[in-house]
């Protein structure tokens, strides 16, 4: 039997949104800029999929964008806005955790001119407001802070940040790919102007997801073409898998708080496994608030490469860090922000994350079987 622990780097598709998905790649084929029968059906769809994600984060359906994931939505939070406002500045305060879709960004507006600040964190993953408040200039023209991290879960203070920005004129990002689905968002309490979602996160179809863009902030159209999207991205949009996004997405509100409290419940089975089992173990990032569904373990005596290898072998399916980084033997840019260079964490941590599917009988044996295998890789 193969146990599923890797949801923070993509999820199974719902089975009510794969029904619906396939259903409609053969039945909701117009294109929704058409004004005949065809495309005024699709049309509605998309409208009222645009409004199911609006609903959701407390936003008006005229400030979501689809995008094809996001990455894209990233990509056009960032660059969008960097060369929208390159004539009030050229600073961007971004955090050193970030997903590659935030710091590579990041480093090719380094290459056009623009200055970064990467703010550091703190030994649980987490930065302050007043980091942010310290690190503003006059020609600062954008803050990118992740919401949720997505290797350790640690939930940065996106309120407090907001409240900071009020009175300046940079425009606020947040990426919350990997906490959309998990815990409550509301733009208009968080205070941010842009905020970037995927749906293969939370049980949708992969290549689908959207940016929030508060009214009124002006982003450079990065994909030009037609005028779909109130010509903010051009294309012709997927309209089958933007309605299956808004079904997983309609799941996930009436699910999200019972999913909070039981995969809490599947962490504190594994360590109570553990514990029972005399296993060695840390848990990274354990002071602070954080994502329910992401919980990662330094077992020290152990290495990276030969735990996964063995974990897989076993039919543990978990992960060392960001799925953007698979196939690197770099070690973790989050836990190396965290601890430093020569922190044994960086060559024994283990990311388990929990998602559709699992349940406490399969918890515990992928407790047990964990156990196991730390046994005889330490000794």
């Amino acid at each position: 039997m193969t146990i599923y622990l890797d949801h923070a780097a993509t999820t199974p598709v719902h089975p009510e949104v794969s029904a619906r998905y396939v259903e409609l790649l053969g039945t909701l084929f117009g294109n929704p800029s058409s004004i005949h029968s065809y495309g005024r059906e699709a049309r509605k769809w998309l409208d009222d999929s645009r409004k199911t994600m609006a609903l959701s984060i407390n936003a008006d359906p005229n400030e979501i964008i689809f995008t094809s994931g996001g990455t894209e939505a990233d990509n056009a939070a960032i660059f969008g806005t960097a060369y929208a406002m390159k004539n009030k500045g050229n600073h961007i305060i971004t955090t050193n955790i970030e997903h590659p879709a935030v710091l590579n960004a990041c480093k090719q507006l380094e290459l056009e001119g623009f200055e970064v600040t990467y703010l550091e964190v703190d030994d649980n993953g987490l930065i302050t407001s007043e980091q942010v408040r310290t690190a503003l200039r006059d020609t600062t023209i954008l803050v990118s802070i992740m919401y949720g991290n997505n290797e350790v879960g640690t939930i940065q203070p996106i309120q407090l940040i907001g409240d900071v920005l009020k009175d300046h004129n940079a425009v606020f990002h947040t990426d919350a790919v990997q906490a959309y689905g998990h815990v409550p968002l509301d733009v208009r309490n968080l205070g941010v102007d842009l905020l970037s979602v995927s749906a293969h996160k939370l049980n949708g179809p992969k290549g689908v997801g959207f940016l929030y863009q508060r009214k009124g902030i002006d982003t450079k159209v990065l994909q030009v073409g037609g005028q779909q999207e109130r010509k903010r991205r051009a294309g012709t949009e997927n309209v089958p898998a933007i309605v299956a996004f808004s079904d997983a997405v309609k799941l996930m509100q009436v699910s999200i708080e019972d999913n909070r409290m039981k995969y809490k419940d599947f962490g504190d089975i594994l360590k109570n496994v553990w514990d029972l089992k005399g296993i060695n173990y840390e848990v990274n990032a354990s002071d602070v608030e954080k994502l329910p569904h992401v919980l990662n373990i330094s077992f020290p005596g152990t290495d990276i490469e030969s735990l996964l290898v063995n974990l897989d072998m076993a039919g543990i399916c978990v992960s060392s860090g960001s799925a953007c980084s698979a196939g690197s033997l770099d070690p973790s840019h989050v836990l190396l922000a965290m601890y430093g260079s020569n922190a044994p964490q960086l060559r024994n941590s283990v990311r388990f994350s929990f998602g559709l599917g699992l349940n406490p009988q399969l918890i515990e044996e992928a407790g047990i079987k964990t156990a196991e295998i730390i046994n005889r890789l330490v000794k």
